[in-house]
C-alpha cells in the first residue's frame, strides 16, 4: 500500500466490520504515523463512542488529527470535511443520491487552506455508473491504472489538456460591482476576459430529488414546515445543547447552509442564514453577534483566566461558528491550547458539567433577543 500524505483522506467501505479492517490496514501501512499520534487513523463508525467523538476535529480546518477516517454511512451527510482532498469508495452504491451525498464530503472549497480541488478513487467503479457531466461538470483527470501500473495518477494529467488545445480558465482573485449592485468575480479564457451571462445550480434532495425551486425559496418552504415562526425556531435552537445537530437534521432535508451562506454572505452563522431565507430576519454577522455580547459584559461573574478562555472562545465562534466552539476539541488549538491541556482548561471552571454550562450559557447569550 502506498504511502499517504497529511491531507485529509476520507475511506467509505461497505459495513462497520470492514471500516475497522480498513482502518488497521491503514495503520500497518503507517505505523510511524500511526504510533506518533492514535487519531492519525480512525474508525468514524456509529458503534464507536471514540471515534464519533472525533467527528467535529476531522471537520475543522485547524485540526491536524485525525488525518485518515473509515466509515459506513455516518458521514454521508451533514459534514462539511473542507480539507478532504480524497475520497475512497470501497463499497457498492445504487443510489445516485447516495453516491452525491458521498462525494459531497470532497467538494467543499477552502482557499486559505489550498483545498481547491478533490481526488475520488473508487474501486467499485460508482463514479462510471452515476457519471452526470451536466450537474457536476467533467473531472480534470480520469486515471485507470493497468495491473502493473501505479496506483498514483501522472502529475501531468492537466498539462496533457492544455497541449491538446483545451481553453484555459482562470478565476481573478477581485471583484467587481454589476449594474444591480451585486459583487461578481472576474473570469478570464485564455487570458481574455468574459463575463456570466447566466448561472444555473441545481440541487437533490435527500431522497435524490432534483429541487427545481431556487435554494432559497426551497429552504423557507422546508423550514418553515417545522417551525411556524421565527419564535418557535430559536426556542428550538436555544434548547438544543448541540447546535450542529439541528444543522445535520436541516442537511438530510435538503437545506444546504454551505450553498445558503454563499448567496447571502459567509459571515453569518447557521442561525441568521435560516431566520433570514426562512423568516425574512435581517441578520447578524458572527463578529457583531460576539461584539454585542462582549459590550453586556456577560462574562463579568467569572474569574479572569475563566473570563479569558470564555472570551477566546467567542472569537473562535465570530470567526468559524459554532461547530468548533461546542467540540472539546478546540480546545487543543489556538489561541485556547495557551490556557493549558483541554484538562487543565476544564478545571479551571470546576470540571467538565461546569465548562459545557459555560458554553451555553454563552451561545444562549449569541442569540439573547433574536426573536
Amino acid at each position: 500500500m502506498a504511502r499517504i500524505d497529511s491531507r485529509k483522506r476520507l475511506f467509505f467501505v461497505k459495513d462497520i466490520d470492514h471500516a475497522e479492517r480498513m482502518r488497521q490496514a491503514l495503520v500497518n501501512a503507517n505505523p510511524d504515523l500511526a504510533a506518533a499520534n492514535s487519531r492519525y487513523i480512525m474508525r468514524i463508525t456509529g458503534d464507536n463512542e471514540e471515534g464519533k467523538a472525533q467527528l467535529d476535529n476531522f471537520i475543522d480546518p485547524e485540526s491536524t488529527f485525525p488525518v485518515i477516517v473509515t466509515t459506513s454511512r455516518l458521514m454521508t451527510t451533514g459534514v462539511d470535511a473542507q480539507t478532504c482532498k480524497l475520497i475512497v469508495l470501497d463499497r457498492r452504491i445504487a443510489s445516485v443520491a447516495e453516491f452525491k451525498q458521498i462525494i459531497g464530503r470532497g467538494t467543499r472549497i477552502n482557499e486559505y487552506y489550498n483545498k481547491m480541488y478533490f481526488t475520488i478513487m473508487d474501486f467499485k467503479r460508482a463514479t462510471a455508473l452515476f457519471a452526470d457531466p451536466l450537474f457536476d461538470g467533467d473531472p480534470v483527470q480520469i486515471y485507470e491504472p493497468g495491473p502493473d501500473e501505479s496506483a498514483v495518477p501522472p502529475e501531468d494529467g492537466p498539462e496533457e489538456m492544455k497541449k491538446e488545445g483545451a481553453a484555459e480558465l482562470k478565476v481573478d482573485s477581485s471583484e467587481t460591482e454589476g449594474s444591480d449592485g451585486q459583487r461578481r468575480t472576474k473570469y478570464y479564457v485564455d487570458d481574455v476576459a468574459v463575463t456570466v451571462a447566466t448561472e444555473r445550480v441545481q440541487y437533490l434532495d435527500a431522497n435524490g430529488k432534483l429541487i427545481t425551486e431556487s435554494l432559497r425559496d426551497y429552504t423557507r418552504k422546508t423550514v418553515r414546515k417545522e417551525f411556524a415562526s421565527p419564535t418557535s425556531f430559536l426556542t428550538t435552537w436555544n434548547k438544543a445543547k448541540r447546535k450542529q445537530a439541528i444543522v445535520e437534521e436541516l442537511a438530510l432535508r435538503g437545506v444546504f447552509l454551505d450553498e445558503l451562506a454563499e448567496q447571502v454572505g459567509r459571515d453569518f452563522d447557521a442561525f441568521d442564514l435560516i431566520c433570514h431565507v426562512a423568516f425574512d430576519q435581517p441578520p447578524l454577522t458572527r463578529r457583531e453577534r460576539a461584539n454585542n455580547v462582549r459590550k453586556r459584559n456577560v462574562f463579568a461573574k467569572y474569574g479572569g483566566k475563566t473570563r479569558e478562555v470564555l472570551n477566546a472562545l467567542l472569537e473562535k465562534y465570530a470567526d468559524a461558528g459554532l461547530s468548533s466552539v461546542e467540540s472539546l476539541e478546540i480546545l487543543k488549538v489556538d489561541p485556547l491550547r495557551k490556557f493549558g491541556t483541554p484538562i487543565e482548561i476544564v478545571n479551571i471552571f470546576g470540571g467538565k458539567e461546569q465548562y459545557m454550562a459555560a458554553v451555553y450559557e454563552l451561545e444562549s447569550q449569541l442569540y439573547e433577543g433574536a426573536a
